[in-house]
């Protein structure tokens, strides 16, 4: 066996032996890994320095390195493509185990990392794109009902549940919940829109959109419905909008990714809002059924639910001018007169009666239907806070003062309108001359002027409110005071209503004889208001006077009515006709003729 020569090549130990020569074998020693290398541009051939590249059989060592590194780098790229080839099962258990042919173990770390993150890729499903479902105006929406559709619809409803109206009335905005699904809180929203809009905008939302057959249709069904189940739709109605409402609002204290979701969540609320216009519209009793609800309920009341309470009342006051007033005078006008309320919530109640009044028959329907149904649009404890609010202190006049004034007149002429000597026009007389009597004492020179004024009115109305007066004199001296004085500056305009009956004025002359006796008795006794007794002495002395003026005539008048007045107590032997005969004798100082009147009838 031939000697095997051994080279050492840059850390490599070449051994090359002459035996074996025609298999041409080389052997390659590498004795240590981590010795310090030799210089790169030399190698030894037995133990002599050479330069790089010229050992002998130096080429061949390198021709062979050289092909395992291009080996190395084809395998590389073809694991590379292989890996784009989802098709290829086997290779991809394989590359699941770490053993694909191009994971060669000479492979570097990073490339092995890309790989596999390309691999993962791959695997990855890839998200599909959400189709957008097209945009769609609410006039777009609206034009595609059938009228003769909704027709079918609402006649099966109505045989289906017969016995349910309300469920009626559910799938009712059912059926234009499916009908205007495609338009999105984005085309309609409605929450931006109650709170930037004047009311002269919101009132037509969102009925002008809907085509007149269709609108035909829906109220000529809804007006055959239950007033009650009416009235529960409303609520129903109502607590749905509420609910976007809440939405809305979550929506934004968590912001605009938030309030994007809460909106999704509303199907079409447009169509709520349709079906109930359209039910306030043709039947407004139904609001008027559920006021006292929404007055007292605390889920209904805040003045962020405001817009929507003032929108549903000028739907109604769109079907029925007294409806909306009605509405207004119970349920609103004591919003104003909270302290709490702020400006904004003053200026859309103020736009709602302005928008009523501003109907060119207002003044005829609202006067002469001022009472409906048994209740008044302005009953005394709505006026009185209307009063307050047109007539306040000079320090506290608001730029809402004004609108008060102007709407001032025609709203005073509804409340004080009624039938004259009716028993319920009595009692509201007297409640108004309660609350103006102790207007008059507040000290507000504007505001005790405009409350004189009404309790004169209330006497002249009523005179048995004289009787109320008594009562009331020491607790409102003042007041009092300021009534007497301004009857005594206008008696030529209110003393042909006194007068226009003796029994009026024995009525009020027994009156006025009753506060001189009080105020005598607190002077006499040295009150602390002795100035104010004086002073309301003297306009007592002066209307007693003036009534007594035209006696003559006035007895002679009040003889026959004394004849007249004991013939009914004496036919009906009625206790309470005896006592109102005698008071009469008494006022009028005609106790000479009573007992022959009174002989004479029995015999």
């Amino acid at each position: 066996m031939d000697p095997i020569e051994s080279v050492e090549y840059d850390g490599f130990q070449i051994s090359n032996g002459n035996s074996h020569a025609d298999h041409g074998w080389k052997k390659v020693v590498y004795p240590k890994r981590n010795r310090k290398q030799k210089p790169s541009d030399q190698t030894l051939t037995n133990g002599k320095s050479v330069p790089n590249g010229n050992a002998a059989n130096g080429d061949n060592v390198f021709r062979s390195l050289e092909e395992q590194a291009e080996d190395r780098r084809k395998r590389i790229l073809a694991a590379k493509m292989a890996v784009t080839d989802e098709e290829d099962e086997s290779r991809s258990k394989h590359r699941s185990n770490g053993y694909d042919e191009g994971y060669g173990f000479d492979d570097s770390d990073d490339e092995i990392a890309a790989r596999k993150e390309a691999e993962e890729k791959e695997k990855k499903p890839k998200a599909k794109k959400k189709e957008k479902k097209p945009k769609v105006s609410l006039p777009e929406a609206a034009a595609q009902i059938d009228p003769s559709n909704l027709e079918a619809f609402l006649l099966e409803a109505s045989e289906s549940y017969a016995s349910q109206p309300e469920i009626q009335l559910m799938r009712f905005a059912d059926y234009f919940g499916r009908a205007l699904s495609g338009v999105s809180s984005v085309q309609f929203p409605w929450v931006k829109m109650f709170k930037e809009s004047p009311l002269s905008k919101l009132i037509d939302v969102p009925l002008s959109h809907i085509p007149e057959p269709v609108y035909k249709t829906s109220v000529d069904w809804i007006n055959q419905r239950p007033i009650e189940a009416l009235g529960a739709f409303v609520l129903w109605a109502f607590d749905c909008i509420l609910t976007d409402l809440a939405a809305h609002q979550g929506g934004a204290k968590s912001g605009k990714k938030g309030a994007q979701q809460q909106h999704t969540s509303s199907k079409s609320q447009v169509a709520i809002f349709v079906a109930l216009a359209m039910v306030l519209r043709k039947k407004p009793d139904a609001l008027t059924n559920v006021l006292p609800t929404l007055r007292e309920n605390p889920k209904y009341q805040g003045q962020d639910k405001l817009p929507v309470v003032v929108w549903m009342m000028a739907q109604a006051s769109q079907g029925d001018l007294s409806v909306g007033l009605l509405s207004w005078a119970h349920n609103l006008l004591p919003v104003v007169g909270n302290k709490n309320c702020n400006p904004q919530s003053r200026d859309l109640i103020l736009q709602l009666v302005e928008k009523i009044l501003s109907n060119p028959k207002a003044k005829t329907i609202l006067v002469s239907g001022a009472v409906r149904k048994g209740e008044r649009l302005i009953p005394p404890p709505s006026f009185e806070i209307l009063v307050r609010l047109t007539f306040p202190a000079s320090s506290a006049r608001v730029k809402a003062t004004e609108r008060f004034e102007s709407v001032y007149p025609l709203l005073k002429e509804v409340a004080l309108a009624g039938a004259p000597g009716s028993k319920a026009m009595k009692q509201v007389t007297q409640q108004i001359f309660t609350f103006a009597l102790g207007l008059a004492g507040e000290g507000n020179p504007v505001l005790v002027k405009e409350a004189t004024s009404i309790a004169i009115w209330a006497v002249t109305q009523n005179v048995d409110c004289c009787k109320h007066w008594d009562n009331l004199y020491k607790e409102n001296l003042e007041a009092s005071v300021a009534v007497l004085k301004r009857l005594v500056e206008e008696w030529k305009e209110h003393s042909l209503k006194l007068s226009s009956s003796p029994s009026n004025a024995a009525t009020l002359n027994l009156t006025m004889k009753s506060f001189r006796l009080k105020n005598e008795e607190a002077i006499t006794e040295g009150r602390g208001n002795g100035s104010l007794y004086k002073e309301a002495d003297k306009s007592c002395k002066v209307i007693s006077g003036r009534l007594s003026h035209g006696s003559g005539c006035l007895k002679g008048t009040a003889i026959t009515l004394v004849v007249l007045a004991a013939a009914a107590a004496v036919l009906s032997s009625n206790p309470e006709a005896t006592s109102e005969l005698k008071n009469l004798v008494d006022s009028l100082e005609l106790h000479q003729y009573y007992n022959p009147i009174i002989t004479a009838l029995k015999n």
